[in-house]
């Protein structure tokens, strides 16, 4: 049977702000990517999404970022290779704290935003990016977009390198993800979503904007806590994907 992991962004309030409703969706995910305070996120949250998963059974990743409250993480910067390595291993040293204090400890790493983009084509900032995981825990998988530079540092590195697919986000023809700023970056319509779920996870392919289709090898699939809907999107999602013949489970 077809097995694929389903990962949604958690964490992302500060203070007395919440963006995501962290335990609905923990109810239905199967992995948590955890803000740790550089994007969004801040200690009694990240405390509690760590308890709420710990609870549940549900993975806990250390979703790590630029440091950029201000912009969610998803504004360009350029951060030198020497500071990144320390804030990366920063943020998932804060989020284990958490994690073991819940009972169980962070199983996985990915970036967000912006950096996320940044290390699909970047070198520098992929090796970056690996050596603070390294320098936290060189147990750590490491999740990103097929073919990308972080997953080549993740492999080159020794660190176990796990592909993402995105249901919710429109492909270019060569793979990656269309930029946000461009129109049709984010896919809203629920049964395009869930269907495109379907595809990546039992197929292996997915409709690029242009109309194309293009393989997929992903054992991930990650839909966004911050849309509109997200929580019954993702009920949707997964109980398609069972109907479908898809086993839903953590990769690791």
């Amino acid at each position: 049977m077809t097995t694929i992991d389903l990962n949604a962004d958690l964490g992302e309030g500060f203070g007395r702000w919440r963006l995501t409703d962290d335990e609905q969706l923990l109810s239905v995910v199967t992995s948590a990517n955890v803000a740790c305070g550089f994007h969004a996120g801040d200690a009694s949250t990240m405390r509690r999404v760590c308890e709420l998963a710990a609870a549940r059974g549900v993975r806990i990743g250390a979703q790590v970022s630029y440091r950029d409250l201000a912009g969610f993480g998803r504004r360009a910067m350029d951060v030198p290779s020497a500071e990144l390595t320390a804030e990366v291993a920063y943020q998932i040293g804060a989020l284990e704290v958490f994690a073991r204090a819940a009972g169980t400890r962070v199983s996985y790493v990915k970036p967000h935003g912006a950096l996320y983009n940044r290390v699909v084509h970047d070198e520098e900032q992929a090796a970056a990016v690996v050596d603070g995981v390294l320098l936290a825990d060189a147990t750590l998988p490491v999740l990103g977009l097929p073919g990308s530079r972080l997953l080549e540092a993740a492999g080159r590195a020794g660190l176990e390198g796990v592909m993402e697919a995105f249901a919710d986000r429109a492909y270019t023809e060569e793979g990656t993800l269309v930029p946000r700023g461009q129109e049709g970056a984010v896919i809203t319509d629920p049964e395009a979503v869930v269907t495109r779920s379907v595809g990546l996870a039992r197929d292996r392919v997915v409709t690029t904007r242009s109309g194309g289709r293009i393989e997929v090898e992903a054992r991930s699939l990650c839909l966004h806590g911050d849309t509109p809907g997200a929580v019954e999107l993702a009920r949707r999602v997964r109980q398609r994907l069972e109907t479908s013949g898809v086993r839903v489970e953590a990769f690791v």
